[in-house]
């Protein structure tokens, strides 16, 4: 594999929290993934909430889908650029473990219910699935990925947090939010792989879930500007394969810009190493106008879907049976699985099990504990 002089290189990364001898077959990007890939958490994610409920169909993507689809797009884009495909792959594969069931629904419950005990967030919370949650090793907790890896995962971190993992690992992964600095690019990328990602397959979802409509797009210039190309080519297209088409040919676009932008920048800038290259503005991203439209299309998103009545009432259901479970745990800590029983930290330790639970274990365990169903 051919990396440019900016690329992460597998054989000269910041480490492990915990050494190990190198394996024999693999870099170490490539351990990385495989260990991300054999987690617990990973495995929890084809149950988790992306939009849609797991029990509201079959074929609506999960957790464990889009990170599958975030994966494909950063190789794809990392192999343009010379960029690392094995880090690109591991970070995001592994950048949404720490997310609860639910989705940010279950984010703003677990925070709100951690307001005066340190908080929740779920990129800080992938981050600690990986360093501490996941028991699979004999000598550490985590799965002791390397730097480069973790950096990557923590995406967002609250200055607060920022300076309480700064404390404990001095100059670590959560550095660059206190001096300004960005992290590889490699996790650039990947923060970008994923915003595509998910822009283009809740369209799909919210098309094929009927809570928007083809005419509706009509409002999302940069779907209709790949409608009308698909039309021009397929006068007769109409219905799903219209619809995926055009969807194709957006995702092609996006991907063609992020590659052209960022070699223009990285041309501007001439970072020689992947060290440089942090020191640098952000130099993974979309030119001006594709940010512009990926921005109104989020918009339309966030307005026509995201805040759609039958999704906000399916939300308002989640958050009751996330903050009573909370609430229950708090009252009966002797319920919980007996390894977080034991833990001192008891809301903390609520809070790692609450958010590794798949969507259909807290709707179990809420009525085990409630005697109520409450979807």
């Amino acid at each position: 594999m051919w990396l440019a002089p900016y690329a992460s290189n597998p054989d000269n990364t910041r480490g492990r929290r915990h050494p190990e001898p190198p394996a024999p077959t693999r870099s170490e990007f490539q351990r990385d993934r495989d260990r991300i890939v054999h987690s617990t958490a990973f495995r929890r994610l084809v149950y988790k909430t992306q939009v849609f409920l797991n029990h509201e169909g079959d074929l609506f993507r999960t957790r464990l889908t889009h990170s599958l689809e975030v994966a494909q797009l950063g190789r794809s884009i990392a192999r343009s650029l010379g960029l690392n495909e094995d880090l690109v792959e591991a970070i995001a594969l592994a950048h949404d473990l720490g997310h609860t069931p639910f989705g940010h629904a279950g984010q703003d419950v677990l925070n709100d219910c951690m307001k005066d005990h340190g908080g929740f967030e779920h990129n800080l919370q992938s981050l600690r699935v990986v360093d501490e949650l996941e028991e699979r090793y004999l000598g550490f907790n985590g799965l002791n990925l390397e730097f480069e890896t973790r950096e990557g995962i923590l995406k967002h971190c609250s200055r607060r947090h920022a300076e309480l993992l700064e404390s404990v690992e001095p100059h670590g992964v959560a550095h660059r939010f206190l001096n300004g600095t960005q992290p590889s690019l490699e996790a650039q990328l990947c923060n970008l792989a994923d915003e595509i990602a998910y822009n283009a397959h809740d369209i799909d979802d919210g098309v094929r879930s009927g809570l928007i409509t083809m005419d509706q797009l009509e409002a999302v210039p940069l779907f209709v500007r790949f409608r009308d190309e698909t039309l021009k080519e397929f006068p007769h297209a109409k219905g799903r394969r219209l619809l995926f088409d055009t969807i194709r040919r957006m995702l092609s676009q996006q991907v063609y810009d992020v590659i052209d932008e960022t070699r223009a920048l990285l041309s501007q800038h001439t970072p020689t190493s992947a060290d440089e290259a942090r020191q640098c503005p952000p130099l993974v991203r979309f030119s001006k106008d594709m940010r512009e439209a990926s921005t109104q299309l989020k918009r339309f998103l966030f307005k026509e879907l995201y805040r759609h009545p039958q999704v906000n009432d399916t939300t308002a259901r989640a958050k009751v049976v996330l903050s009573e479970l909370f609430g229950a745990y708090v009252a009966q800590p002797d319920e919980l699985q007996a390894d977080f029983a034991k833990r001192e930290d008891r809301h903390r330790a609520i809070a790692d099990y609450i958010a590794g639970m798949t969507d259909r274990f807290a709707m179990r365990e809420h009525e085990r504990l409630t005697g109520r169903r409450t979807f």
